[in-house]
């Protein structure tokens, strides 16, 4: 396992030497992903056409894990499920030991049959209805509150053995507006004010064991807003500590650990990472007299982002007076992240890694909205009809924040590991466009 290999794009040297890792391999100028040519795939499965690797996944995983055992002997990693819930990433995630974090029942339900243990999961919602609760305790899940009425409402329905609460630590920090998940604008988490009398609550209600969380954004590329989050929660944990008479089996920092998308971003420092957020915890623990709880955090982007690429194909070139368009078949639908955070996403053309950068283009979809856009004024080989574009960092919020917008089926899932591939998702039909629909009798 190669520690050093960097998440983002070099920007030194030729469009041939700019990718990511080294399990993305140009030979012959024909991008190959862990062994495996993209055309092949391609020409396999269709496009567009989401490919994870197998091998790089558990790299992620392992480099995480490492260094954090480094700085602390109770490590617990809840990976998070919604950045990709395909169930050969659960699985491989599974078979390293992760703890699985979920936001949902669906994702619980996955989890479950990916082969977690109940105790190995944690229910992080929000605004969850009483039904949810239900199969939530049937499902013997760990529960992590995120407001008063959610514990009240789980309570009446079951006392269980542990709950946690998510903790708002009025810190938030994030690649963009709507991935920033606490502070004063924030729908997530109970504020300090409250804090209090939920885990007061819990306990007179019969609850012994007790957890506390925090999840203050995702995308974070520097430690600091991490230790500002760190040390307010670890001050609220000590209060409830004080006042209710509570100890905490474990304590949450949530995830949000960043990857580079643009070629200038550069990666988060993971052992930095580790060495003062872990330092910072192990001082305060002791200072406030918190046992030993469990350190865990919730990594979902840093796992997979990387990972994953998107395979899609030319079908159009059209040049106006003012744009030159790429026209592709893969839109929002496929991957939002661009039209939804303006996010930027490397692309290369895997079909002729070798040719000089000449033209600079929009990177279109073949959606029927004007934001459908995967690039604009991107630096690319002069680009012919029948290309195939690699659209890199597509492994996180990719497939599971698709659609079937303007009627297109959802595409197909791919997993790659050491020269061999399997299908892992099949591409949808337009018979699956019908599934659940129903005609009144009016209209039969």
């Amino acid at each position: 396992m190669n520690k050093a290999v960097p998440s983002n794009l070099e920007q030194v040297g030729p469009l041939m030497n700019r990718l990511p890792h080294e399990l993305l391999e140009n030979q012959e100028g024909v991008l190959y992903i862990d062994g495996v040519s993209t055309i092949e795939l391609a020409r396999k499965f269709d496009t567009p056409v989401y490919v994870m690797s197998e091998r790089r996944i558990r790299e992620n995983y392992r480099n995480v894990r490492e260094a954090l055992l480094r700085h602390y002997d109770k490590i617990r990693i809840y990976c998070s499920a919604k950045a990709n819930t395909s169930l050969s990433v659960l699985k491989i995630l599974k078979t390293e030991g992760a703890c699985i974090d979920v936001v949902s029942p669906g994702e619980a339900f996955l989890a479950l049959n990916a082969g977690f243990a109940p105790k190995e999961i944690l229910f992080t919602g929000t605004s969850v209805r009483n039904d949810e609760l239900r199969f939530l305790v049937d499902s013997e899940v760990t529960i992590n509150i995120d407001s008063l009425s959610q514990l009240r409402r789980l309570l009446k329905i079951h006392v269980p053995s542990i709950v946690s609460v998510r903790v708002n630590p009025e810190v938030g920090a994030g690649h963009h507006e709507h991935c920033i998940t606490a502070g004063k604008m924030s729908k997530f988490g109970i504020w300090e004010d409250q804090v209090i009398t939920a885990y007061r609550t819990a306990k007179e209600a019969g609850v012994k064991r007790f957890g506390i969380h925090m999840h203050i954004g995702s995308g974070i590329l520097t430690v600091e807003p991490f230790l500002l989050a760190a040390e307010k929660m670890l001050e609220i944990a000590r209060l409830v500590h004080d006042e209710v008479g509570i100890t905490f089996e474990f304590i949450d920092f949530g995830g949000g650990l960043g990857v580079p998308y643009r070629p200038e971003e550069k990666p988060l420092d993971l052992e930095n990472y580790a060495e003062k957020v872990l330092s910072l915890y192990k001082k305060r623990i002791e200072e406030y007299e918190l046992g030993k709880p469990w350190f865990c955090i919730e990594p979902g982007r840093y796992i997979v982002c990387d990972a994953g690429v998107l395979l899609t194909t030319v079908n159009t070139v059209k040049v106006t007076p003012f744009r030159k368009f790429v026209g592709v078949d893969a839109g929002f639908n496929t991957l939002i992240r661009p039209a939804m955070y303006g996010s930027y996403h490397p692309i290369v053309v895997a079909n002729r890694l070798n040719e000089p950068e000449k033209e600079t283009y929009d990177v279109a979809g073949p959606l029927c909205e004007s934001g459908d856009l995967l690039a604009r004024d991107r630096s690319l080989p002069e680009i012919h009809e029948g290309d195939l574009l690699a659209v890199l960092n597509a492994g996180a919020y990719g497939f599971s924040m698709s659609s079937q917008y303007n009627s297109r089926p959802r595409c197909a899932e791919v997993m790659v590991n050491n020269g061999q591939y399997a299908l892992v998702r099949e591409k949808e039909t337009f018979e699956d466009l019908l599934k659940g629909q129903k005609i009144p009798p009016w209209l039969a």
